[in-house]
């Protein structure tokens, strides 16, 4: 019998791969490292001494706090190169995670110690009476880590939509319905306008089912408070700060809200730089 194929006792093992019985146990209950044996009489576990890398390498990728389906694509591809790649995705995730972390709690502390409206200040607010017209929509539940891709993705089957719609009449534009975080999702509903209402509805009923989540509607006209925002700003919480100058602007200028907010894209995103306006963080607003 080669050494790695010696079957140890759980203590034995657990004390080779330093770990604990417990996480062992668990380890298996997750499906991550099975017993090599298990007695039928006793229900003692045995554990090649071939699968004590293995126990390591769970315990380590698990102090990553990577997810137990990521470790199992890790561990599924450990023997080739791909377990190296799929590592280095998973952490530049984590990166991009503690980075948008890290600008929210300075957000905060800002916030916290007193100075919103320095912040605030960064941003003009303006008036804009949009007229009524009509839109093909697509409205979906989704939390804050979805949108980046939802978002474009919506918008586009609705633009490829609105060719058989008399063609795109405006901006396309996103409404939250109610707040989107890490936590409550929504819902949110992506808007392109179109020039032909009767061509809409009937692309409408032609794509409806019982559960279809896309609709036509005509969107009455507004007043809009908004500031412009660039690409960079556009990302969460970055965006926060503009949302929250706007309704600060609205108090102090007694405006009342008149709908969900939104935001208009009315550039070419994948041409825009960093530091280009993109985008209208807007509020429909009315006299008090």
């Amino acid at each position: 019998m080669r050494d790695e194929d010696e079957l140890l006792t759980i203590g034995a093992f657990a004390a080779r791969a330093r770990l604990s019985a417990k996480a062992l146990r668990l380890y298996d209950r997750l499906g991550l490292l099975a017993p090599a044996h298990i007695d039928e009489v006793s229900g003692y576990r045995y554990y090649r001494v071939g699968q004590v890398e293995r126990a390591r390498l769970v315990a380590m990728l698990r102090q990553l706090d990577m997810p137990l389906a990521r470790v199992a694509e890790v561990l599924e591809s450990a023997d080739g190169p791909g377990s190296g790649d799929l590592l280095a995705a998973y952490w530049g995730d984590v990166e991009t995670r503690f980075a948008a972390q890290r600008t929210l709690a300075a957000y905060l502390r800002a916030r916290l110690s007193g100075r919103s409206s320095e912040m605030y200040e960064k941003f003009e607010v303006q008036l804009v009476d949009v007229p009524g017209h009509v839109v093909v929509t697509e409205t979906r539940h989704a939390l804050a880590d979805e949108l980046p891709v939802w978002i474009p993705a919506s918008l586009g089957r609705l633009e490829e939509a609105a060719g058989t719609c008399g063609g795109v009449a405006g901006a396309p534009y996103v409404l939250y319905h109610s707040a989107v975080t890490m936590e409550s999702d929504g819902p949110v509903e992506s808007c392109v306008p179109v020039a032909d209402e009767a061509a809409a509805r009937a692309w409408a009923a032609a794509v409806r089912t019982g559960a279809s989540r896309f609709r036509v509607r005509v969107e009455p006209a507004r007043r809009l408070a908004y500031t412009r925002i660039t690409k960079a700003q556009v990302a969460h919480p970055q965006i926060l700060a503009p949302y929250e100058a706007v309704e600060a602007w609205m108090r102090r200028e007694g405006w009342e809200y008149d709908g969900p907010c939104r935001e208009v894209y009315f550039a070419d995103w994948d041409a825009a730089g960093a530091e280009d306006p993109v985008c209208d963080v807007a509020f429909p607003v009315k006299r008090g």
